[in-house]
């Protein structure tokens, strides 16, 4: 169980300078997690992901809420001289400077890694964006579903008066972007440590959308190659099924089957050994003699018999029951939940302690990383336009009242100010 230690986190110590328009920022929020700090450099305008996406909470999305929580603002104008000069004079003082928008942007500012690392030989530049900086659709504007039906992710349905919809689906380019970018860029830290040079990375969020579903794309390439080299598995009498979870509609000892409460539950026994567990905990051993099947990854493809069998065998208990039965016979058998309902299930609620609506403005979930014996430091909640210029330029750049009072009030009096909700370049 975590204790109440008061140890420094992980990454604390870490500075990351971030500038940042939409879902892209997510990219930090997993170290901001770990304690690393994050300085949300925004233009005069700031960044209308307040403003994007369902729940509005208060008046502020819950996208702005979870990615940017932790992180504190500061308004600058890249455009301007004097504010130019404070973002090169914070990118000194950092370990990592994020582009989390549009690729080049900061290069046509004039504060690209070239220019940033000659003051800052360590820094490590993260750019990530939507495709990439190479490609012909690295200059194409995105959103976040689109890495997914890039990706080949998303099929498109149709509805009963022939208009084609994006249905309900996990969304990956826009998470797994920013995880993958994240790994990078502590890679990058370590190794700028270890030997002084920092490293400029790219990560594109349909790049990483594809490398999440590796699977599906790299069984299709094998089938490319003659059946006598590429096969499927042994208890299929080698017969290839279809990538990924399309190939499993047809299984049945691996298969979904509904409750006597009218829920569902995932059953696995693709293994000889689970196969019998499950017959012989049952009082069914004639299923087991009848249908004994392979030792590994026999689904009993296609064996509708035995799947009406499993149909009312499943029915006859609850859904929980199923879970307690699957614990004590050694049984594969997992709950099938929903977005919504998977709050209440018990296990979510061992592992998970939301941070409150009173914390960060929304009830959000923490990071899955768990440090034992540790207990990890709660994010502030997500920033404000500009909340914490004044406070930045002292304490990151060693500013006094008299210099940071004077700099606010030119920056007031109009030198370059934006009012237009254009996406960050």
């Amino acid at each position: 169980m975590p204790s109440d230690a008061t140890s420094d986190p992980p990454l604390a110590g870490l500075r990351i300078i971030e500038c940042s328009a939409l879902g892209p920022a997510a990219i930090t929020m997993p170290l901001v997690d770990l304690g690393a700090e994050v300085i949300k450099v925004e233009p005069p305008s700031g960044d209308y992901i307040r403003e994007m996406t369902w729940p509005i909470i208060d008046g502020v999305s819950l996208m702005h809420l979870h990615i940017n929580r932790g992180k504190r603002s500061v308004v600058l104008d890249l455009r301007d001289e004097e504010h130019l000069a404070v973002f090169k004079a914070l990118a000194a003082t950092a370990d990592v400077v994020v582009e989390a928008m549009r690729p080049g942007g900061l290069d046509r500012r004039g504060a690209g890694y070239e220019v940033l690392r000659a003051t800052n030989p360590a820094l490590v530049f993260c750019t990530i964006s939507g495709y990439g900086t190479s490609g012909p659709y690295r200059d194409l504007p995105a959103h976040g579903v689109a890495f997914d039906t890039w990706a080949g992710i998303v099929t498109p349905q149709v509805d009963a008066e022939g208009f084609a919809y994006l249905p309900e689906h996990a969304s990956m380019g826009i998470h797994s972007g920013p995880l993958f970018g994240a790994l990078g860029i502590m890679a990058a830290v370590l190794r700028a440590r270890t030997i002084g040079h920092g490293s400029f990375l790219e990560i594109a969020q349909s790049d990483a959308a594809a490398a999440m579903d590796w699977y599906r794309s790299e069984t299709w390439r094998a089938y490319e190659r003659p059946q006598s080299e590429v096969t499927g598995n042994k208890a299929d009498g080698f017969e290839r099924r279809q990538p990924g979870t399309a190939g499993m509609i047809e299984g049945v000892r691996y298969q979904v089957y509904e409750t006597k409460d009218g829920k569902f539950v995932l059953f696995m026994a693709s293994e000889q050994a689970f196969w019998r567990n499950f017959c012989q905990a049952l009082g069914r051993s004639e299923l087991f003699e009848r249908w004994p099947g392979s030792r590994f990854a026999d689904h009993a493809r296609g064996n509708r018999e035995l799947q009406a069998e499993l149909r009312d065998i499943f029915k006859s208990k609850t859904s929980d029951e199923w879970i307690a039965f699957g614990t004590d016979a050694d049984v594969p058998v997992a709950p099938v939940n929903s977005p919504r309902s998977i709050a209440d299930d018990p296990q979510f609620r061992d592992r998970f302690q939301w941070f409150t609506v009173e914390q960060l403005g929304a009830e959000q979930l923490p990071t899955p990383l768990k440090f034992v014996g540790e207990r990890l430091p709660t994010p502030t909640r997500a920033p404000a336009v500009g909340e914490h210029t004044e406070e930045v330029l002292g304490d990151l750049l060693g500013w006094d009242a008299e210099a940071i009072e004077a700099f606010m009030r030119r920056r007031v009096a109009g030198t370059g100010t934006d009012n237009s909700s254009r996406p960050a370049e």
